[in-house]
């Protein structure tokens, strides 16, 4: 099983899922994590200087309509052979986008990536609805 989480530092999960650098894979066996990999993850620095953003639909909310949803699948290439992707906060057009992709989403107070990974693989990571914006 891969699990992806955003980070800027490669140790703790980065404050919102937009602006994070990176993107670490952890790989999970039988007896814990097997393997680390970093992917860079397109986010606001590279797509702020483009046309029509922040992006709004017609009902005026962020993260939705098809610019957004654009920029939801180059950011979803990063970590989409993943079965999830664990956040700190995450916009609810990305949450969407990526969740109706088929991975689940998990906003998490936890700092940490390795704690946060422990408590995924034993069932117990709570998804925090309040972390999505």
């Amino acid at each position: 099983m891969k699990i992806a989480i955003v980070t800027h530092d490669k140790e703790n999960i980065a404050e919102h899922f937009a602006g994070s650098s990176y993107i670490l894979v952890a790989t999970v066996g039988p007896d814990g994590v097997v393997a680390k990999e970093i992917r860079v993850k397109p986010g606001h620095p590279e797509f702020s200087g483009e046309a029509g953003h922040p992006l709004t639909d017609e009902k005026g909310r962020h993260g939705f309509g098809p610019e957004a949803e654009r920029r939801h699948g180059a950011m979803f290439e990063t970590f989409k052979d993943c079965e999830a992707l664990i956040v700190h906060k995450i916009g609810t057009g990305a949450f969407r986008h990526f969740t109706t992709a088929g991975v689940r989403v998990v906003a998490t107070d936890i700092e940490k990536i390795d704690e946060a990974v422990k408590h995924y693989v034993e069932g117990g990571l709570e998804h925090k609805e309040a972390y999505l914006d």
